[in-house]
């Protein structure tokens, strides 16, 4: 699904040049969930933006899909992202004066589907992430946790292969971010590949694979070269997560 190779990226400002991402090659197949771990500017999120097509690299190629994102003009980009890729980010992300139901909704209006199907869709979706009954809410009243699971059914509204989330439980409290990954494990079960960017030590619990960046290279590839790397294994006939942690 994503093959990254010898990528790298650098900033420049004041007479400085910071080397974000250093010569990261990377692979994720479809319905993986990988994890990118790292301290903070490590370059994570630098390089889920390349993956996403937010940032363009200095030099590598980003393949995601069967295509080279990194060829891509700007029309091709926008329809990149509005139909291969789902966003998932630390703050949220919702609109505040649209309900839970008008925020997951919104992005099935912007890629012109149908009244019929996009309330349909927004319904299913709703069921999958637990908040049937917190759909005409708005965000002020749902909890963090609430919040985060509507911005996850906002990314999957138009079906994306890869979903990309930055930090999605980092306003989070521990059990909830914990509720937060099993939800993005379920995905990936579906065959979404999910790749996300934590520094929260329970993503090792739920994820298949983790790889860990320092001053923007990485530093394990999650290969098999020790036991510390090994992808992990779902359990069979693993259930989603109800809001207050049940299976």
């Amino acid at each position: 699904m994503i093959q990254v190779d010898d990528v790298g990226r650098a900033f420049h400002t004041a007479g400085t040049t910071v080397h974000a991402v250093r010569n990261v090659s990377l692979e994720a197949g479809r319905g993986e969930f990988l994890a990118i771990i790292g301290r903070s500017g490590s370059g994570k999120t630098t390089l889920l933006n390349i993956i996403a097509g937010l940032d363009k690299p200095d030099q590598g190629t980003v393949i995601v899909n069967g295509d080279d994102i990194t060829q891509y003009g700007d029309r091709e980009m926008t329809n990149f992202r509005r139909h291969t890729i789902g966003f998932v980010f630390q703050s949220f992300g919702l609109l505040p004066l649209l309900s839970a139901a008008e925020n997951v909704e919104l992005a099935l209006r912007i890629a012109g589907v149908g009244i019929r199907q996009r309330g349909r869709r927004t319904d299913e979706l709703l069921e999958e992430v637990g908040l049937t009954h917190r759909a005409g809410h708005r965000p002020y009243e749902l909890s963090g946790g609430e919040q985060q699971r509507v911005a996850v059914a906002r990314a999957l509204a138009n079906e994306p292969p890869l979903l990309i989330a930055d930090e999605p439980t980092g306003e989070l409290d521990s059990a909830t971010g914990a509720q937060i990954f099993q939800l993005l494990r379920d995905v990936a079960a579906s065959g979404v590949t999910v790749v996300t960017a934590t520094h929260d030590p329970f993503v090792i619990q739920h994820v298949d694979r983790v790889v860990e960046m320092d001053d923007g290279a990485l530093t394990s590839s999650g290969s098999d070269d020790g036991p510390a790397q090994q992808p992990r294994a779902r359990p069979a006939g693993s259930a989603p997560c109800h809001p207050d942690g049940r299976r």
